[in-house]
């Protein structure tokens, strides 16, 4: 989140260069490991499927509340 905010300032105070603006993008790019390597799924009954036929965990992350967080 920080380095968005920063290349957001970046752009308002000057142009970028093209080397600036590679740069910057590629910092800005999601991993392609990790976290977002993750396949979700929305579906509960396609996710237990999925983790039956792949022979893995199922993982639920469940949110009581504000879909948004806000209380």
């Amino acid at each position: 989140m920080t380095r968005l905010i920063l290349a957001g300032v970046l752009c308002l105070q000057a142009a970028l260069s093209d080397a600036e603006f590679k740069k910057l993008h590629s910092e800005l790019r999601r991993p392609k490991d990790g976290f977002w390597s993750i396949a979700w799924e929305v579906s509960v009954l396609e996710a237990r499927e999925r983790a039956e036929r792949e022979k893995k965990p199922l993982f639920i992350a469940a949110h009581n509340g504000n879909p948004l967080g806000a209380t």
